[in-house]
């Protein structure tokens, strides 16, 4: 099992930025992908970004290319996404997701471990 409990989140004006965090109990993390999922009021949960266990992969979605960065730290079984040059339409609830691979976390999410999620919500 894994547990996940993110934080960081807030409100922003558009083109600030915002970092959260994603802190993971059990002895998996390191072995572990992690990324980042989202979702918009009445919509879908979409992808945003995911890490393989020793950090040497990174993956964004289209729409966060260039403006935010996933990292983690293994020694603190943390997992980061520094948001940059905000949108409005990066307003959601941004989960944290654990998985085996980064490849099954985003073809069946379902079977994810997820955190509760943290509000971001960006004014224009």
């Amino acid at each position: 099992q894994v547990q996940l409990v993110e934080s960081g989140g807030g409100l922003v004006q558009a083109g600030g930025s915002l970092r959260l965090s994603c802190v993971a109990s059990g002895d998996t993390f390191s072995s572990s992908a992690m990324g980042w999922f989202r979702q918009a009021p009445g919509k879908e949960r979409e992808f945003v970004a995911a890490i393989t266990w020793n950090g040497k992969g990174t993956y964004y979605t289209d729409s966060v290319k260039g403006r935010f960065t996933i990292s983690r730290d293994n020694a603190k079984n943390t997992v980061f996404l520094q948001m940059s040059s905000l949108k409005p339409e990066d307003t959601a609830v941004y989960f944290c997701a654990a998985r085996s691979s980064t490849v099954t976390m985003r073809s069946s999410p379902k079977n994810n471990y997820w955190g509760q999620g943290t509000q971001v919500t960006v004014s224009s």
